[in-house]
C-alpha cells in the first residue's frame, strides 16, 4: 500500500510567500513549499483532495470539477460550494 507524501504547500497552516518560499503559520518561520510536512500537518481545501475532482490523463496540472469545469490540482478551494473531502 502507497502512502501519500504531504508538502508544507498542502497544509493550511502555510502562507506562500512567493513561488519559491513560504512562512509557516504556527512556527513562523520560513518553509519550502515543497519540503515533507510536519506532524502539525492539517490538509488544506484544495481541489486535489475533493471527491469532485479527477485528474487529467494528459496533464498532472490540471483537471476537472465534476467533468464540467477546469480545475488546477493545487488550487485552493476554501469558498467552494461543491467540495468535498475525498
Amino acid at each position: 500500500m502507497m502512502t501519500t507524501k504531504y508538502t508544507c504547500k498542502d497544509c493550511k497552516f502555510y502562507l506562500p510567500v512567493d513561488v519559491f518560499k513560504g512562512m509557516c503559520k504556527l512556527s513562523k518561520e520560513a518553509v519550502s513549499p515543497d519540503k515533507e510536512a510536519t506532524a502539525n500537518f492539517q490538509k488544506n481545501q484544495k481541489c486535489k483532495f475533493c471527491a469532485n475532482f479527477s485528474s487529467s490523463e494528459s496533464n498532472e496540472f490540471l483537471g476537472k470539477c465534476k467533468n464540467n469545469y477546469d480545475a488546477y490540482p493545487d488550487m485552493i478551494a476554501v469558498t467552494c460550494d461543491l467540495f468535498k473531502w475525498k
